[in-house]
């Protein structure tokens, strides 16, 4: 049985229509995009009467950030687990890579899950500028930044990391550019962005590492 599946089963038949409902929201607003779709279409999409979808999202509007929710919380997922268990298998990179600088594990792994989730990568893309500063609050992007301060305090503790810095702002610091670095990779193409990439990690480096003695 797979994990969505598994899940499926434990929720009520509400829940179960409103995930399909959400499911039907992400492919169609990310293919479509909002001012291109309606209610009705995610409805017909979900396999639901055209009225289904008001008994759980009150507008479109509504609809649609809570798909923006879904689709950016799946991606994420992905980088938050790389951190909590960096040896977890990841195609194309090797452990030690992953051990050694978990800043590129993070690209790496946010760069791959954008190209499977086109609603996240519209919104990347600017091409849906109204809640495109919706990102920023999302449930899933705060808990980014906690598994990122995490894993600065144990650096610090490891001694790799400097001691003076306060690991939460830094945190949001490293978020905030892991996004722009998405942006840059969406709207530029990751070669053009990939020719920056040491320039990236030194930033991190002087930033971070100890001062040597």
């Amino acid at each position: 049985m797979t994990d969505v599946a598994a899940t499926e089963e434990l929720l009520t038949k509400g829940e179960q229509t409103r995930q399909t409902i959400l499911r039907a929201a992400v492919e169609r607003f990310g293919r479509d995009g909002f001012r291109a779709t309606s209610v009705a279409d995610i409805a017909r999409d979900a396999g639901v009467s055209g009225t289904a979808a008001y008994a759980y999202f009150p507008n479109k509007e509504a609809l649609f950030l809570a798909a923006v929710d879904e689709d950016i919380a799946e991606v994420i997922q992905g980088g938050v687990a790389a951190l909590v268990d960096p040896e977890r298998p990841i195609e194309g990179m090797a452990v030690s890579d992953r051990i050694d600088n978990w800043r590129q594990l993070l690209v790496f792994t946010l760069v791959g899950a954008v190209d499977q989730h086109p609603l996240a990568r519209r919104l990347l893309a600017g091409l849906e500028p109204e809640v495109t500063g919706r990102v920023l609050d999302t449930p899933a992007l705060n808990e980014l930044r906690k598994a990122c301060a995490d894993q600065l305090r144990r650096e610090q503790d490891a001694g790799v990391v400097r001691s003076d810095i306060e690991v939460e702002p830094v945190a949001k610091g490293v978020v905030a550019i892991m996004l722009s670095l998405l942006m840059s990779v969406v709207q530029l193409g990751i070669d053009v962005t990939a020719s920056h990439a040491d320039d990236v990690a030194a930033v991190f480096d002087a930033a971070l590492t100890p001062p040597r003695v």
